[in-house]
């Protein structure tokens, strides 16, 4: 059964497209990271903070805790 989304649904997604959109480029305006779901997981765009960086960097240097 191919039920079509009604026109409220599709005007709210459209609104929703545009807010998020506005909010990216508001991020990226202002150098800021934002965190974005892609291809099943989430992936950054823009510069990490620095504390994230470092934690990664560390976690590079002395592996994955052992259980």
């Amino acid at each position: 059964m191919n039920q079509q989304p009604s026109q409220d649904s599709l005007m709210a997604l459209e609104s929703l497209r545009k807010a998020v959109a506005k909010a990216l480029e508001r991020k990226r305006l202002l150098n800021q990271y934002a965190v974005i779901w892609q291809d099943g997981k989430p992936v950054f765009i823009g510069e990490l903070p620095k504390q994230t960086a470092q934690v990664q960097e560390d976690a590079g240097k002395y592996g994955e805790p052992e259980d």
